[in-house]
């Protein structure tokens, strides 16, 4: 059974009259790839800064595998950061960089040696030490970044929007080389991230925040798959959310048409919340469909086309590796397990 490495237990972070985290409980697991996901302001790098030291909670306890950590400075845990600004030394090359860390601690400088080397064949970058920041590409400082905090052998490392400043290429290599290191190295990862595909590519579990609260933590494809509420299924991902009736067990009504669902466990007439994914609604010929419809608009994106359906004035959004033209009339087909029903929240 996994291991609690680190527990955040009723922290309470506010700036000034802002309060961000109120008697916020976490438990990360020992070597996971744990991700913080939420938009702006939600509390994920107030998180991760507290459990670098880098704030302290106005109440509660940080652990560290059974140990209070709380009031314990950056420098004494053994934990690194990486933030979204490289902060290189302009006038260290590669190598100088990646060992100031080990220097600082007066580390046998053979000793440096050779774990630096083993930190560039890690991020796929032997042979650069002695290049300087600006002779790299934006990748490659990130990478060195990286190194520089995996050489001094932390038990943790915390990822603070790491990727933000790079191209969606270079985003989506970073993406797989972070995982792949994760593993080599057996350590926990703590990533803080806005960006959802992010979150679902690399983690092994996600903590989705709105205003220092979780919506819903668990696998990748679960949250996917099962959001928990609207704010989740808004949030991760493409969504149609549509209002419907929970009629009986199995049962939900949508769009003036009955639909068998795999959901249970409602009260009979119950108005209920109703997600479909878009990759989940096929489109057919009209006579073949549960539901009928106008395509209002069809864009091309790269590995398959969007639509816009018109259902009796519900907006449906398809995905689909094949195209309807606007204009044209369509049946929506719904298959039970693809339709997923939630419980109304109050709404703001």
């Amino acid at each position: 059974m996994p291991l609690n490495q680190i527990q955040l237990r009723q922290i309470s972070k506010s700036f000034e009259e802002t309060e961000v985290l109120e008697h916020f409980d976490l438990d990360i697991e020992e070597d996971e790839f744990l991700t913080l996901l939420g938009p702006s302001g939600c509390g994920k790098t107030t998180i991760l800064r507290l459990i670098g030291g880098f704030e302290e909670p106005d109440s509660g306890q940080i652990l560290f595998e059974g140990r209070d950590v709380t009031a314990m400075p950056p420098h004494e845990r053994p934990f690194n950061t990486v933030f979204q600004q490289y902060s290189l030394f302009p006038h260290m090359n590669v190598e100088e960089n990646v060992g100031f860390g080990l220097r600082m601690r007066g580390i046998d400088p053979k000793e440096i040696q050779t774990r630096v080397m083993r930190m560039l064949d890690l991020v796929n970058l032997r042979g650069f030490n002695k290049r300087r920041p600006d002779q790299l590409s934006g990748g490659q400082k990130q990478r060195i970044a990286i190194a520089r905090a995996l050489v001094n052998e932390p038990e943790v490392l915390l990822l603070d929007e790491p990727l933000g400043a790079l191209d969606l290429k270079l985003r989506k290599e970073m993406q797989w080389e972070l995982k792949r290191m994760q593993r080599e190295l057996g350590i926990t990862f703590i990533f803080v991230t806005h960006d959802q595909e992010e979150a679902l590519t690399m983690s092994d579990r996600i903590v989705v925040l709105n205003h220092g609260i979780i919506q819903q933590q668990g696998v990748p494809k679960d949250i996917y798959d099962e959001p928990a509420n609207r704010f989740v299924a808004d949030f991760i991902g493409d969504s149609n959310i549509l209002d419907g009736v929970m009629l009986e067990d199995y049962k939900v009504r949508f769009s003036h048409h009955d639909f068998v669902c795999v959901d249970h466990g409602f009260a009979p007439n119950e108005p209920v919340d109703v997600v479909l994914r878009p990759e989940d609604i096929e489109l057919v010929a009209p006579e073949k469909g549960m539901l009928v419809g106008k395509v209002m608009s069809c864009m091309f994106r790269g590995v398959h086309y969007a639509m816009e359906v018109d259902v009796d004035g519900a907006i449906y959004t398809s995905q689909s590796t094949r195209s309807f033209d606007a204009g044209q009339p369509v049946g929506i087909v719904l298959e039970p397990d693809l339709i997923h029903v939630m419980h109304k929240e109050a709404r703001p």
